[in-house]
């Protein structure tokens, strides 16, 4: 803490958008100041393998000042000490095994940002990003923090080959807006499905989980997901069916709608016959077993009745399902 005080570091909480914003507002300060020694940022915002330039965080641009771009390489025959997917004790425990250890720093020119502030973050970062990657000539990815979440969780649960599970989550936030914590949830519910050895899903997997019984609308909705047709599903093609029908304009209101139509007494909450009797004309013959199995899914909190908010928080964590409620939805 007294080196890091000393460094002057900045402390920002990545998962706040106030801590963001405040980390911001320091870079700012600090680099329109003479009195500060000049501010050495690292905007991928985690260590990698070096083996790719991944995407930068924007607030190391926004505040708009011209940037010197540094490039490290760590030159090695037996061990790579650039921190990639490696624990902190063993990567200190090979570098301590090796007579020498070598990194070089490469200045490159600096970048200056244009004069359309509103374009200054998104431009600088790309124009920087750019001419890192040429330098160490390496490719370009849109992964981001995110896909490390991603990566550790997928470890945390135990899944084969958890790189499999990254999906350079700076597009999916940028096409789908949906948050790191949301793809992190979403992997969860497609981990519990069994994805084999190469991530992949079966259609009897997926219903399974989601409590749905082989049907033409069922089918359906996993085809909506399988968009290569192979009759397996992917986690990326899970997320991004997923956020896709989340992020519609319309997904709030027809949740709503569709908890109004089960509800058919009025009384605030959906009992299990009305439940089976709102299924009927989307999946036909459910036994009682199918709608109880559905019945204590969308019971979120387990109080043998289904109120607006278990019903809603269901369908936000799972919005494939909103099909089942919504023909009109599920043939469009």
């Amino acid at each position: 803490m007294s080196i890091n005080r000393g460094s002057k570091v900045i402390y920002v909480n990545r998962f706040s958008q106030a801590s963001r914003k405040d980390a911001v507002d320091e870079i700012k300060r600090k680099a329109s100041c003479d009195s500060f020694p000049r501010l050495l940022l690292f905007p991928e915002g985690t260590t990698t393998n070096g083996k790719a330039v991944i995407s930068f965080q924007l607030g190391a641009f926004i505040p708009g000042y011209p940037i010197q771009p540094l490039v490290v390489r760590y030159p090695h025959v037996h061990f790579d000490q650039s921190w990639g997917n490696i624990s902190l004790v063993m990567l200190m425990f090979r570098m301590f095994t090796q007579f020498h250890n070598f990194m070089e720093v490469e200045y490159l020119p600096v970048i200056y940002p244009n004069d359309n502030h509103k374009q200054n973050a998104a431009r600088l970062s790309q124009k920087t990003s750019h001419a890192i990657a040429a330098s160490l000539n390496v490719v370009q990815t849109s992964h981001s923090y995110g896909d490390l979440m991603l990566l550790n969780k997928a470890s945390e649960l135990k899944l084969e080959n958890p790189s499999n599970y990254m999906v350079e989550m700076t597009k999916v936030e940028s096409v789908f807006h949906v948050s790191n914590s949301e793809a992190v949830r979403y992997l969860e519910t497609f981990s519990s499905m069994n994805p084999d050895s190469s991530g992949r899903v079966a259609l009897h997997d997926f219903l399974r989980v989601l409590k749905l019984k082989p049907c033409t609308l069922s089918t359906e909705i996993f085809e909506f997901i399988d968009v290569e047709k192979v009759g397996s599903i992917n986690f990326r093609q899970f997320l991004f069916a997923s956020a896709h029908v989340s992020t519609q304009p319309l997904f709030q209101q027809t949740c709503e709608l569709s908890f109004s139509h089960c509800d058919a007494d009025g009384d605030g909450y959906i009992s299990i016959q009305e439940l089976g009797d709102a299924l009927k004309p989307t999946i036909p013959n459910l036994n009682k077993d199918e709608i109880q199995g559905m019945f204590m899914f969308l019971d979120d909190d387990k109080d043998q009745r289904i109120s607006k908010s278990d019903f809603l928080s269901c369908l936000r964590r799972n919005p494939l399902l909103i099909a089942i409620f919504s023909p009109i939805l599920a043939t469009t």
